[in-house]
């Protein structure tokens, strides 16, 4: 059987620290890849580094939304340069993120475009946040070309789920589908199997029993066992589906 993790922060030091550990105990649940997702130039370079030190890790390249109003005058010229890593497999994380506003919304607007018009020159999709940015989120994919785009960690409602699978736009469940008090189950039990994947977004969101606790790539495995039980799939299936569906997407 095989898992992948489509979204980890492996840079953080409480991982950093052992990853050629975390990565077996991954492996030994499964999890036999994984995607390493920059977050600004400093962890986008952390990233293609770690991918190119593990033969099972690749990496994303990308400014978050928190993070977009410090971007620098050639940040654009140095994500390109981090792309040239034939281990770099998209343009992320990008997006927009209404609860914190970290970052001007019209900073954070621009900035997504920017590295969306990026990714459509380099031909690699694009990796996005979206916490209550449904309407602007939509807005701008509508609006700009993209190869292949992921909603990453999905938390919104079945309606906005199905606008996007009609864009042609994956999705990716993480920890907080094992919540008690998740919101997203419906999309996850109504949704194609070709639809979505899998992803930790560790080290944070561990699932339910580890909440609380440091998440690690291999929580996949539990993440895909509570999707199996709301599906009424096998653990199989779902691994096979959203490892099929990361494999192409990333092209990996």
């Amino acid at each position: 059987m095989l898992l992948i993790d489509t979204h980890a922060h492996l840079y953080y030091d409480n991982m950093y620290e052992n990853l050629s550990e975390v990565l077996s105990i991954a492996e030994s649940n499964n999890v036999k890849k994984t995607i390493c997702i920059g977050t600004d130039l400093e962890t986008s370079l952390k990233s293609v580094e770690i991918a190119e030190q593990y033969e099972n890790v690749y990496a994303t390249v990308g400014i978050h939304p928190h993070d977009s109003k410090d971007v620098s005058e050639n940040y654009l010229l140095e994500l390109e340069k981090l792309s040239k890593s034939n281990k770099v497999v998209a343009i992320g994380e990008i997006g927009i993120d209404n609860y914190r506003n970290h970052s001007p919304q019209d900073v954070q607007k621009k900035v997504m475009i920017e590295q969306m018009d990026l990714a459509y020159k380099l031909n690699l999709p694009i990796v996005f946040h979206n916490r209550d940015a449904d309407n602007e989120i939509f807005d701008i994919l509508k609006k700009n070309p993209f190869h292949r785009a992921l909603s990453h960690c999905f938390s919104s409602n079945l309606d906005f789920a199905k606008k996007l699978i009609a864009h042609g736009i994956k999705i990716s469940f993480s920890g907080n589908i094992t919540f008690k008090n998740a919101t997203n189950t419906e999309v996850v039990e109504e949704i194609s199997l070709d639809d979505f994947m899998l992803e930790t977004d560790c080290p944070f969101l561990a699932p339910h029993p580890y909440r609380g606790s440091k998440n690690e790539p291999k929580y996949v495995l539990t993440i895909a066992e509570k999707i199996a039980e709301l599906r009424g799939e096998t653990l199989e299936l779902i691994a096979l589906s959203t490892s099929k569906n990361a494999e192409q997407f990333f092209n990996i």
